[in-house]
C-alpha cells in the first residue's frame, strides 16, 4: 500500500539511500533547521537488523521479555514504547505511521524504506550502492555531491526531480519545508 492511500494528517517523506551514504548525518543537520522553520518533525527509522533500546536486567526489559505487549516505560523526560514483532518480515509502516497521528507532527520523515512506495529524497554518493535508485518512480529529489552529479545525469530517467547539493543542508532543509507545505496544502485546483 502506498502512503498516498492512507488518510494521514501529515505528509510522509522517506530519506532513502544505500547504507553508508549519510542519511542519519544529513537528518542530524536537517532536523534543527526544520525546527527553526517552525516544523514539528517526527522520524521513523528503518533498521535492517535486530536492535534493542532496552538493557538486560532493567525492569522494563524483564517485563517485556516476560510477555508485556507492548511495554511502555516512561519518566518525566521521555517515554519509549517497545513491542515484539516476531515473524514480521518488514516493519508495518502503516501501523507505525498511525502511532505518529496522536503526536500531530507537521511532517514525518521515514529514514530508509528505499523499496517502499513513499515520496523520497534520495541521497547518493559515487561508489556507495547502485545509482539505479534514481529511477524509483517515487523519487521527488536527489541530493548528491558536486562530483557525483554526473552519475545522477547518467542514471536519472525521470524529469522534474529536484537536484540538491548534499553538502548544503540549508538548501535541502528549504526544499523539505517547501515540499511539506505543498503536501499539506493539497493538490492545486
Amino acid at each position: 500500500m502506498a502512503v498516498s492511500d492512507l488518510d494521514l494528517p501529515f505528509p510522509v517523506l522517506a530519506v532513502s539511500a544505500w547504507s553508508g551514504t549519510g542519511k542519519t548525518t544529513l537528518l542530524e543537520q536537517l532536523l534543527p533547521l526544520l525546527e527553526e522553520a517552525g516544523l514539528n518533525v517526527g522520524v521513523i527509522k528503518h533498521a535492517h537488523h535486530a536492535f534493542d533500546v532496552d538493557k538486560p536486567g532493567k525492569d522494563s526489559y524483564r517485563l517485556r521479555t516476560a510477555g508485556a505487549a507492548p511495554m511502555l516505560v516512561a519518566s518525566r523526560e521521555r517515554f519509549a514504547l517497545m513491542e515484539e514483532t516476531p515473524g514480521q518480515d518488514e516493519p508495518d509502516l502503516e501501523r507505525l505511521l498511525s502511532l505518529m497521528v496522536p503526536r500531530a507532527p507537521d511532517l514525518v520523515i521515514a529514514e530508509g524504506f528505499k523499496s517502499w512506495p513513499l515520496p523520497k529524497l534520495v541521497l547518493y554518493r559515487e561508489g556507495v550502492g547502485d545509482p539505479a535508485i534514481f529511477q524509483d518512480p517515487w523519487v521527488e529529489a536527489v541530493a548528491v555531491k558536486d562530483e557525483d552529479r554526473q552519475a545522477f545525469a547518467e542514471h536519472s530517467a525521470a524529469p522534474g526531480i529536484s537536484r540538491l547539493d548534499l553538502d548544503d543542508p540549508g538548501a535541502t532543509a528549504g526544499w523539505v519545508a517547501r515540499w511539506a507545505a505543498e503536501q499539506r496544502a493539497g493538490p492545486a485546483e
